[in-house]
C-alpha cells in the first residue's frame, strides 16, 4: 500500500460525502489535490492541500472548507486526528493500529512490497554506458553504468516495461584511430621496435593481446600493406575485442544490456539517409551558414560555409544544427537522430539516455530532434553524470598502466568490490561531483554508507538466528511473524521506524517519476539509521532489545519489525544492484 495514495483516496471519498450532503458544491475539480508530508513533522503524519485548491471553486474560505474536511476525514478508522493549519492545510495523524498493520503487510508481501503499477506497463528505453569501443571502461563510465542500470530496475519496480540498451559508437574517426593503434601493436607483435606510441594513437596495453592474436593467425600479411587494405579488417577486429572487454567489465559490475545497437549497422542500412529525407519532406532542413558562437570556441561541427542544417530552433534548441560535414559525411548528430528515430519506431515513446556531463551542450538538440522525428509523440530525458574524483586516503589515485591514461573501472571493482562501487555511485545526485575514496568505502564505520546499510541487514539476520536459539519453539517465518501481536510495538522509536518502512512505496514511485535512483540510497540510509538507533537504545535498556529474555511475545513482535526492515532494505538494495548480505566479514 502507498500510504499517501490511500489517504488521498480517503480525502476524495470525504469530499464526495460532503458534496452528497450538500455541504460542498457538486463537481469540484480535485485534480490538484495532493497528500504530502507536512513541512514540520510535529504537525502530523501527512497533510493535504485540498481545502486551499478547492476553496475558490467552492466559493468558500479555505479554513472553513478545511474544517469541514477535517471533521469528515477524522471519522475514518485509519485517521486519529485531523486539524486545520495555516492558510488551510489539513494535517492528519494516522492511528497507531494503521501504522502497525503496515508491518504485517510487508511480511505478507515480501520482496514485492513497494512495487507499483504507476508505469502501467508503458515501454521505456533506458540507454546507458554506450562508451566508445576504444578501450577499457574508466570510473566515469562506471557511474553512468550504475545510474542507468539502477534507474532501469527502479522503473521496472514502478511498473514500466523497461529495455536496457547500449549504443555502439563504431563509426567515425575514433574507431579508425583505434584500428591504427591496433596495427601499430600488430607490427610490434611481429617483432618490430615501435618505440613510444605516437601522439594521437591509443597508448594502453589492452590492444597487445589482440595484436598478438592477429599476428598468430595472419602472420605478416598486413605489415607492409597500404592502410586502405588493412583498415577495415583492423577496425572490425578492434571493435569486437573492445566490446568483449567492455562486456566483461560490465558483467563484473553486475550490468547486463538486453539490446546492443550498432551505429555502423544503422548507417549501412540507410537509416541516416532515411531520416534526413523525411526531414527534408517536412521542410525541416535547409542549406545555410551558421554564425560562430560568441564569446567561446566554436563546436566541432561548426564550419564557416553553407551547410545542410536541421531546423532545431523550431523545437526548442538555441540554434539550428549541421547534418553534413565538409567532406560529405554525416555529422554525429545526424547519426544520433537516426538512432533515436529507430528507438521510437521500435515502440519507445519514452526514452532515457544516460550521458557524461561533458555532453551537456548536446541535450537540447537531441530533445529537439526527438520531438521533430516523432511529431511530438516521443520524449527524451537525459541524465547527465558528473565526474568521479577517485582517491585513496585523500590522495588522488594514479593512472592504470593497462589503460595508458586513466584508472580502469575494473581496477576499482577488483579493489573494493562490486557492491561498494554500485552503492557509492548512487550516494549523490548524478549531476553532482562524486568523491570516491577507495579506503573509506571499505571501512566498517557509520561514515561508510555501504557498510552502514548492509550491516543493518546483517544484524537483522543475526537477530532471527539468535531468536530461534533463545526460543526454540517460536515460529519465526514471515507468515507467522505477520500474525504476531504488533500492538506491543508502542515505543515512539518503533512507530517512527514503521512510518519509514511505510514510506517505501512512495519512495519508489517518486524516485521513478523523477528518474532519480540515488533517492533509494538516501531512503535506505535513513532506514538503517533508524534501525541502528533503536538497536543502540536496547544496549542501554534491556526492555527495548529485539530479543527480550523470558518474553516470547515481545521478542516475536520485535523480530517481526526487524524482519520487515530487512525486507525493505533488501528490496532497495536489489533496485540498486547491491547484494543484501547476511553476515559481515
Amino acid at each position: 500500500m502507498n500510504v499517501y495514495s490511500h489517504i488521498k483516496e480517503i480525502v476524495a471519498i470525504s469530499l464526495e460525502y460532503l458534496a452528497a450532503s450538500d455541504r460542498l458544491p457538486h463537481g469540484l475539480d480535485a485534480t490538484a489535490v495532493t497528500v504530502e508530508p507536512p513541512r514540520d513533522p510535529a504537525h502530523g503524519d501527512l497533510a493535504t492541500n485540498a481545502a486551499m485548491v478547492l476553496a475558490k471553486q467552492a466559493r468558500m474560505n479555505p479554513r472553513e472548507l478545511g474544517g469541514l474536511l477535517a471533521e469528515t476525514v477524522a471519522g475514518h478508522d485509519d485517521v486519529e486526528s485531523a486539524e486545520v493549519a495555516g492558510p488551510g492545510f489539513v494535517n492528519l495523524r494516522l492511528s497507531p493500529s494503521f501504522w502497525r498493520a503496515r508491518v504485517a503487510e510487508i511480511l505478507r508481501t515480501g520482496a514485492d512490497y513497494g512495487a507499483s503499477t504507476m508505469g502501467a506497463g508503458r515501454a521505456v528505453n533506458v540507454e546507458y554506458v554506450s562508451a566508445n569501443p576504444t578501450g577499457p571502461m574508466h570510473v566515469g563510465h562506471g557511474r553512468g553504468a550504475v545510474v542507468g542500470d539502477a534507474l532501469a530496475s527502479l522503473l521496472a519496480k514502478a511498473g514500466f516495461e523497461v529495455v536496457r540498451e547500449y549504443y555502439i559508437n563504431d563509426a567515425g574517426a575514433q574507431v579508425e584511430t583505434l584500428a591504427r593503434s591496433l596495427h601499430l601493436r600488430y607490427r610490434e607483435a611481429l617483432g618490430e621496435e615501435i618505440g613510444a606510441v605516437p601522439e594521437g594513437l591509443y597508448p594502453g596495453e589492452y590492444l597487445v593481446p589482440v595484436a598478438r592474436l592477429i599476428a598468430a593467425e595472419d602472420g605478416d600479411k598486413w605489415r607492409d600493406a597500404a592502410e586502405d587494405v588493412w583498415l577495415e579488417s583492423f577496425r572490425a577486429r578492434a571493435v569486437d575485442a573492445m566490446m568483449a572487454l567492455i562486456r566483461e567489465d560490465l558483467a563484473a559490475l553486475g550490468v547486463e544490456h538486453s539490446v546492443f545497437t550498432s551505429e555502423r549497422a544503422l548507417a549501412a542500412a540507410g537509416a541516416i539517409d532515411d531520416v534526413v529525407t523525411g526531414l527534408e519532406a517536412r521542410d525541416l532542413v535547409y542549406t545555410g551558414t551558421l554564425e560562430p558562437p560568441k564569446g567561446k570556441p566554436p563546436p566541432d561541427d561548426w564550419e564557416a560555409r553553407p551547410q545542410l542544417l536541421f531546423r532545431a530552433t523550431q523545437f526548442g534548441d538555441d540554434v539550428d544544427r549541421p547534418l553534413r560535414k565538409s567532406d560529405g559525411s554525416w555529422t554525429y548528430f545526424a547519426s544520433d537522430i537516426a538512432y533515436h528515430l529507430d528507438k521510437y519506431r521500435r515502440g519507445f515513446a519514452t526514452m532515457v539516455d544516460v550521458w557524461g556531463a561533458d555532453h551537456k551542450g548536446y541535450v537540447k538538440r537531441m530533445q529537439a530532434a526527438v520531438k521533430a522525428v516523432s511529431n511530438g509523440e516521443a520524449a527524451l530525458d537525459v541524465r547527465l553524470c558528473n565526474l568521479v574524483n577517485l582517491s585513496e586516503a585523500g590522495e588522488p589515485v594514479k593512472m592504470s598502466k593497462r589503460s595508458g591514461n586513466f584508472v580502469t573501472l575494473r581496477d576499482v571493482i577488483d579493489e573494493v568490490g562490486r557492491d561498494a562501487v554500485r552503492f557509492i555511485m548512487l550516494t549523490r545526485n548524478n549531476e553532482a561531483l562524486l568523491d570516491f575514496d577507495l579506503k573509506k568505502v571499505t571501512e566498517q564505520s557509520r561514515d561508510n554508507p555501504v557498510f552502514y546499510v548492509q550491516y543493518a541487514h546483517a544484524r537483522i539476520c543475526s537477530v532471527l538466528r539468535n531468536a530461534a536459539e533463545a526460543f526454540p519453539g517460536l515460529e519465526l517465518d514471515d507468515s507467522s511473524l505477520a500474525n504476531a501481536d504488533l500492538a506491543i510495538l508502542g515505543d515512539e522509536s518503533e512507530l517512527a521506524m514503521i512510518k519509514l518502512l511505510a514510506g517505501w512505496p512512495r519512495a519508489v514511485e517518486s524516485a521513478a517519476e523523477a528518474f532519480e535512483p540515488h533517492r533509494i540510497a538516501f531512503f535506505l540510509t535513513d532506514l538503517a539509521a533508524s534501525f541502528h538507533g533503536f538497536w543502540n537504545r536496547g544496549n542501554d535498556d534491556e526492555s527495548l532489545r529485539f530479543i527480550v529474555a523470558g518474553d516470547a511475545d515481545t521478542t516475536r513482535s520485535r523480530v517481526a519489525l526487524a524482519r520487515a526492515v530487512a525486507l525493505v532494505i533488501a528490496s532497495g538494495l536489489t533496485v540498486m544492484g547491491v547484494k543484501p548480505v547476511e553476515e559481515m566479514r
